[in-house]
């Protein structure tokens, strides 16, 4: 499977421009099976909670029809993430992964919120971490923070994830995160780690760009630098049988050592 990473700056408070940009890029990225954007890419991230609350749409709303017709015109997978107004009421930090054919195979909300600025605009997400087919490959879906809690990155493998999706919005001075993290999770997991991150700044936050895709043996096949770019690789299910033939984490696991993990 082909995937490609947008990194780009914010456009913020501009669906109508981001729809737009995102056309563009799903038009020129050839023989690209599934394009991932950056965290909150349809509104800007750091756009504060009234922004938030005037922006957010539902998981089927006007943004999502028109990203599931780009997606049929275009035949690949679009993850993108925006506000998320759900039916409870409450405003979540979403990421949506549309099919080649304009279906919905997973809407995930965060649920490791970030800081102040999170907490100010976005309600937890709930329980649910689902593992979803595409092309022939298990994907599983995180935003973010969330890849920093490497139980979360863990329970996905676990259920099967063969490549862990990261829309990202991560900055000055967490450059770490996305040198190391990122390879970590993939090697610890045996799967691919997709991240794709915003660059440049957006009022007071630097965005730190260095989006990539992490193979299972740790190794960046692909990786973008701090400036606005589109970045691919080819993923290929042989190379999660090399890992795992290289490294049993997951079947050395002794879960029955781990309850106390999980206690406050």
């Amino acid at each position: 499977m082909r995937v490609a990473l947008y990194q780009c700056p914010p456009l913020p408070l501009d669906v109508a421009g981001n729809l737009q940009r995102l056309g563009n890029i799903a038009r020129q990225s050839k023989d690209v099976d599934l394009l991932v954007l950056p965290e909150m890419f349809l509104t800007g991230y750091n756009i504060g909670a009234r922004a938030v609350a005037e922006l957010a749409q539902t998981h089927d709303g006007d943004a999502a029809q028109q990203i599931a017709e780009l997606a049929k015109t275009t035949n690949k997978a679009i993850v993108y993430g925006y506000p998320e107004r759900g039916a409870d009421g409450h405003i979540y930090n979403s990421v949506q992964l549309i099919d080649a054919h304009g279906k919905s195979l997973c809407n995930y909300r965060k649920t490791h919120l970030f800081g102040v600025l999170d907490h100010s605009m976005f309600s937890q997400g709930p329980d649910a971490f689902p593992v979803v087919e595409l092309n022939g490959w298990k994907l599983g879906l995180l935003i973010c923070y969330d890849l920093e809690f490497p139980e979360n990155a863990r329970r996905l493998a676990l259920a099967g994830a063969e490549l862990i999706v990261v829309p990202t919005a991560n900055m000055v001075p967490y450059d770490f995160i996305a040198d190391v993290t990122v390879r970590c999770r993939a090697f610890e997991n045996q799967c691919f780690v997709a991240y794709a991150n915003y660059c440049g700044h957006e009022g007071n936050i630097h965005y730190c760009g260095q989006s990539s895709i992490a193979a299972p043996n740790g190794r960046q096949v692909a990786l973008a630098k701090q400036d606005e770019t589109l970045i691919a690789a080819t993923l290929e299910h042989p190379q999660l049988l090399a890992a795992k033939t290289a490294n049993s984490y997951l079947a050395d696991r002794r879960p029955e050592l781990y309850n106390e993990l999980t206690k406050r």
